[in-house]
């Protein structure tokens, strides 16, 4: 299921890096009492009472600046603004409400999103500004202090009780997302136009000619499925035109959305740093995914090719090694047609569940197989397994001491469940947990 994306917004230096901060539990943002230092956009992924979430911070709102900086940084919280599920507006309660407040408020309104007005900087509980703020008419303010860590509870208990709302309707299930993600000129969009059977996007040799996440809805053997073309991710330093800047914000929050991931790679280059990235960022994500060699026509190949492929694509996606490769034409639609059940396959994986007696079974056959590791004369004993979770398959092993888990044995216990189930184009999490009392209740 794809996280729910929280977004921090509001004029410059009320304080949004260190509530950023706060809420992450880590130093991401760089926190200086100087309007303007957050100039990107920055995520982090959160967890409270049981609700996980994406938390994005974005630069300061001077929304009538016509200083070209300021100008990026509208454009950066506008695309937050366009893709999160609640936003959360940022005021100054020491300085109280600005002109600026007001403008930032009329810009969170056309978004037409769930906002929390959040006033800041209440370090010792006063309340005299904060009354100032229910003319935002943006219900009411909670109060809270960054610096000091108060009032953050109750910020994150209004946060979920939003995105209670969201994850129950997330959970439907009828719908996957597909994203298409790769670099410019991968052939992205004409793969999503040889899925769709008619030219939905603008295909042309041009990098960078899609600008935007296109969605496009269609069924397949009765199921219904979401498609979005993205923009060609290159490397930072090669993004100098603001737009495409502002189009991968884009496609990243698409693969973030997704439950399944095409990462299109042209076959007739060697995989760059920037193919290793997205495939990166996708598995970071815990999202089934697809290695797409797209322009397969184009290769000089004999028998033994597609072999010499996959061998390359084992050395280069070791942190991936689940991966699937399908190597395809979009331009003459030569294998095209395993597309459509290898993305069916690859779901189902990622929601594959195993009952518990089973997944018993596997995990002490292998214990039996290969003794668990063993340190100052201590060794690990491994009690029992669950399954939490899925999309990705999730699972908790409970141990004697889970400082004893060496991470060569955990890789192994997960090479035993993949060689059980198939898990083939889906990552799976292991996590190991100590056992207490209430477990043995």
């Amino acid at each position: 299921m794809a996280k729910p994306l929280v977004a921090i917004v509001g004029r410059p230096n009320v304080g949004k890096s260190t509530l950023f901060n706060v809420i992450a539990e880590r130093r991401l943002s760089i926190v200086e009492d100087t309007p303007g230092v957050t100039r990107d956009r920055l995520y982090a992924d959160c967890e409270w009472c049981g609700f996980n979430f994406s938390l994005v911070d974005t630069g300061g709102l001077a929304l009538k600046s016509e200083d070209e900086m300021w100008k990026h940084i509208k454009k950066q919280a506008e695309v937050a603004a366009d893709t999160a599920d609640v936003i959360v507006f940022v005021v100054d309660g020491k300085t109280g409400m600005s002109a600026e407040d007001y403008d930032v408020a009329d810009f969170l309104r056309r978004a037409a999103k769930p906002v929390i007005v959040a006033v800041n900087k209440l370090d010792n509980n006063e309340t005299d500004n904060l009354y100032d703020f229910y003319a935002l008419g943006m219900g009411t303010p909670v109060p809270v202090s960054a610096g000091q860590k108060k009032g953050i509870g109750d910020l994150l208990d209004e946060i979920t009780a939003y995105l209670k709302t969201f994850k129950d309707e997330d959970e439907d299930g009828d719908v996957i997302k597909i994203a298409v993600a790769g670099r410019p000129n991968a052939g992205k969009s004409s793969i999503v136009n040889r899925l769709l059977g008619f030219d939905r996007v603008i295909v042309s040799n041009i990098a960078g000619t899609t600008r935007d996440a296109i969605d496009t809805p269609f069924t397949y053997g009765g199921r219904k499925f979401v498609l979005t073309d993205t923009a060609g991710m290159r490397r930072q330093r090669s993004i100098d035109a603001a737009l495409e800047k502002y189009s991968v914000m884009r496609s990243l929050a698409a693969i973030r959305r997704s439950d399944i991931t095409l990462i299109v790679c042209d076959a007739t280059k060697k995989l760059a740093e920037q193919d290793l990235r997205i495939a990166g960022y996708v598995h970071e994500q815990g999202k089934p995914s697809l290695i797409v060699m797209n322009k397969w026509d184009a290769v000089e190949k004999d028998s033994y090719t597609v072999n010499e492929y996959n061998k390359r694509l084992k050395e280069e996606l070791k942190f991936m090694d689940y991966f699937t490769a399908l190597y395809i034409s979009a331009l003459t639609g030569k294998r095209a047609d395993t597309l459509m059940p290898a993305i069916v396959k690859a779901v189902e994986n990622s929601r594959r569940r195993i009952s518990t007696g089973l997944l018993n079974d596997v995990i002490q056959e292998a214990v039996l197989s290969n003794e668990p590791p063993s340190r100052n004369g201590r060794r690990l004993k491994i009690y029992y397994s669950t399954q939490v979770s899925v999309a990705p398959p999730t699972f908790v092993i409970k141990v004697n001491d889970e400082t004893l888990m060496h991470f060569s044995y955990r890789r192994y216990l997960e090479n035993a469940l993949r060689k059980a189930f198939d898990f083939s184009s889906t990552p799976v999490r292991i996590y190991v947990r100590n056992r207490n009392e209430k477990d043995d209740e």
